[in-house]
């Protein structure tokens, strides 16, 4: 289990998982892009480096948190005597659900969007767009992890497992590939799929403001938030005034949260 879940392991899983999104996306795309695809992923990569550096510099947070809950015995978990393979199965829908709320305030608020539009202002979104995210709203989502590990008293070795789903299946919604759409509507029963979650990256707020889910779909259809179709041949990804060429730069997007430009 210890090597399953080691953080050479999962990085490899990450990068193998990119590449093999990667060359489908070349094979079965949704959309096929006009611009170089290396020239576009480049800013996004260079965001995944600054966000796994980030995670590392604040992983002993997480680390800390779980041991002293189970130490101590904090957390919802502790109080109903549940078994290990129960706590598991809750531990990752807690995290999931916890999740979906630092998502939606993402939104709502106006702080989460100043950082989370540099994630939105993608006009080509494809298995890249995953990680393309600015260290603020990864600080922010670290710190809903953690209320979610102190409220339900969360085991370090869930957290984990929940990280490797969450990151896993973050590649395969994101990822530019065309899906049968009988078996997209069977999984997304359960999971969020590629194109349950490219309706999230619409220009059109109304279906922004939709389908925050990260690994279950549920959350969705229970908070009322939930947008079930959409026409791919109309659909656009990206923000209105977000896409010049000097605002998809890395340096253009790392200070995206600090400028004063309006959501359209």
């Amino acid at each position: 289990m210890q090597f399953w879940l080691s953080d050479q392991t999962r990085l490899v899983a990450l990068v193998g998982l990119c590449g093999l999104l990667w060359s489908l996306e070349s094979i079965v795309p949704l959309y096929r892009y006009q611009n170089s695809r290396v020239r576009h992923a480049l800013p996004n990569v260079a965001l995944t480096l600054i966000l796994v550096l980030t995670n590392l510099a604040l992983s002993f947070s997480s680390a800390y948190l779980a041991g002293f809950t189970v130490r101590h015995g904090v957390g919802l978990f502790f109080l109903f005597g549940l078994s290990t393979s129960t706590q598991a199965v809750l531990g990752v829908a807690a995290l999931d659900l916890f999740a979906y709320f630092a998502h939606v305030l993402l939104h709502k608020s106006w702080l989460g969007w100043q950082f989370h539009r540099v994630h939105h202002s993608e006009s080509a979104v494809d298995v890249t767009t995953t990680f393309r995210q600015h260290p603020g709203e990864t600080v922010w989502r670290i710190l809903w992890q953690l209320a979610a590990v102190l409220v339900f008293g969360i085991p370090l070795w869930m957290v984990i497992i929940y990280l490797i789903l969450s990151s896993l299946n973050a590649q395969m919604e994101h990822a530019n590939i065309k899906m049968n759409s009988s078996l997209d509507r069977f999984l997304r029963l359960l999971i969020v799929t590629p194109h349950m979650h490219k309706v999230h990256h619409s220009r059109d707020q109304r279906e922004t403001d939709s389908n925050y889910s990260n690994i279950f779909s549920f959350w969705d259809r229970f908070f009322g938030t939930y947008t079930a179709e959409i026409d791919f041949q109309k659909l656009r990804y990206g923000l209105n005034g977000f896409d010049a060429k000097e605002r998809q730069t890395l340096r253009g997007l790392l200070k995206m949260p600090f400028m004063s430009y309006t959501r359209t």
